[in-house]
């Protein structure tokens, strides 16, 4: 039987949101479910107040409502105490590759924090499931654990079962899965990207734009041709995350022109 070996803490994470734009929408609900090398788990699961109105459509997803959020902090006021839980942490979600991990990097950004990633490790377990199996959470668990999942949408629950489908996932899998972090996010890495919401990709070692008229054309070569580009970019709803890189390669080219 496969158990995941843990060499540092995994931070299993599952957000509920007014949507699912990341530059516009907020968090209403985080869960981490941290769990130790030593098998130990710690939690830390809050609401939030997204500071605009959720959605009608969304409260028929998750169920949480403006009252529900009306007294609760706001992400600026908690960032902190999330960014010191998930310090160290490898992380694990699902489809937190394409969404969790870009949203929870984004309201970072609008509370003035920065959400170091480069040391990390990204298990996505949809990915592991979509490669195996290709269905969704509930259908996921009821795979695997052979369990309903009966409060999905519930971040806690979510984050929770996510784990139990991963460990499920090691043991129907034991031969073509190593029960290792290094293994399991290298299994479900997604292509080279710069930003979390891919605008910009890395293709052999070059940043390269990966939207709208300049797809496939390498980010210096255009700025260096059309520098209001970048002011264009830097003034549209873009991510945060997405202008924060933008800016880090605008600025080394100008300062390598120094």
């Amino acid at each position: 039987m496969s158990a995941l070996q843990l060499t540092r803490p995994l931070a299993v994470i599952d957000l509920e949101t007014t949507g699912t734009n990341v530059a516009t929408d907020r968090i209403i609900e985080i869960a981490v479910i941290k769990v130790m090398p030593d098998r130990s788990v710690q939690n830390k699961v809050k609401r939030i107040n997204p500071g605009m109105p959720i959605p009608a459509g969304s409260t028929a997803i998750h169920g949480i409502s403006d009252d529900d959020v009306k007294d609760a902090p706001l992400f600026k006021q908690v960032a902190n105490e999330f960014r010191q839980f998930l310090e160290h942490c490898d992380i694990a979600g699902y489809n937190s590759n394409r969404f969790d991990i870009p949203m929870l990097v984004e309201e970072f950004l609008r509370a003035g924090l920065t959400f170091e990633v480069d040391h990390r490790r990204f298990i996505d377990v949809q990915k592991i499931f979509h490669l195996m199996e290709k269905r969704t959470l509930s259908a996921a668990y009821k795979f695997y654990c052979d369990k309903d999942l009966t409060n999905a949408h519930s971040a806690e629950a979510d984050a929770l079962a996510t784990f139990e489908i991963l460990e499920a996932q090691l043991v129907r899998y034991e031969a073509q899965l190593k029960a290792d972090v290094d293994a399991l996010a290298a299994f479900t890495k997604e292509d080279e990207y710069v930003d979390f919401a891919r605008r910009i990709v890395m293709q052999n070692g070059v940043e390269m734009f990966n939207f709208g008229k300049y797809k496939g054309r390498a980010v210096r070569e255009v700025l260096k041709a059309e520098p209001q580009y970048y002011d264009w970019m830097m003034k549209a709803d873009f991510p945060l995350n997405t202008k924060q890189k933008l800016t880090e390669i605008y600025t080394s080219m100008v300062l390598k022109k120094s």
